[in-house]
């Protein structure tokens, strides 16, 4: 995986509206965990690709500190063997003085390759940091829409547990409905009513039976009253 498609797929992911895809889904809670293990699986392979590059630009960064060493190096040579051919020649030996200013100028051969190389690797290293920087960033950002997802998961089927347990609420409620004559408690309460109506009955029964008995006895005071005033007129017949 090159360095521009990890930074291209880092991109497309950071850039995902989470919310306008679950809009668009048949199934949320399914279509969460797929993302989920997409980015996960991207994080893993972005952050493998990245330590690849960082581990790149550690090598160049190291190049780059060793050729400027190497170039301070040959300056300190070029130094010493410029100084050395000067003392010679100074003494008269221009021979070996000259040997000497030969070696302080391969030195300074030297010295300017490693300052070339330093210098040409630099724009490199320059460019390689931004990427680094810009992958890092984008690394991030993945992880926070990954924390993101995971919260958003979390959410729905915690609101999908709730939304099921109202619902058996519901049915629980509708099922012991009293108001329904079909449910238990509506035959229960029918059959207390009838068995109310049956001992209203028993009492009208026993009151009708008790005036009865009552008008029975008026009329048999009534017979007397008639029977006594008969035996009175027969008296007072008799007498006159």
């Amino acid at each position: 995986m090159t360095k521009q498609s990890i930074f291209g797929r880092i991109a497309q992911l950071t850039r995902a509206n989470v919310n306008a895809l679950l809009d668009q889904a048949e199934d949320p809670a399914l279509m969460l965990d797929q993302m989920v293990r997409d980015y996960t699986n991207s994080i893993a392979e972005a952050e493998s690709a990245v330590a690849q590059t960082i581990g790149n630009l550690r090598l160049l960064e190291q190049d780059h500190a060793e050729d400027v060493a190497a170039a301070a190096d040959w300056e300190r040579k070029a130094v010493a063997a410029s100084a050395k051919a000067d003392q010679l020649r100074s003494g008269g030996n221009t021979v070996d003085a000259d040997k000497f200013d030969a070696l302080a100028k391969v030195a300074l051969g030297k010295q300017i390759g490693a300052e070339k190389e330093a210098k040409d690797a630099e724009p490199t290293i320059a460019s390689q940091t931004e990427v680094v920087d810009k992958l890092k960033a984008g690394l991030t950002s993945m992880r926070g829409k990954l924390d993101q997802l995971n919260a958003k998961r979390n959410e729905l089927i915690a609101r999908s547990k709730t939304a099921e347990a109202q619902s058996k609420v519901s049915d629980a409620i509708r099922s012991i409905d009293v108001m329904d004559p079909t449910s238990e408690i509506g035959r229960f309460e029918e059959k207390i009513r009838r068995e109310e109506a049956r001992v209203l009955g028993q009492q009208e029964l026993a009151a009708s039976s008790l005036d009865a008995q009552f008008e029975s006895l008026d009329d048999l005071d009534e017979q007397t009253e008639v029977e006594a005033r008969l035996a009175a007129l027969k008296l007072g017949a008799l007498g006159s």
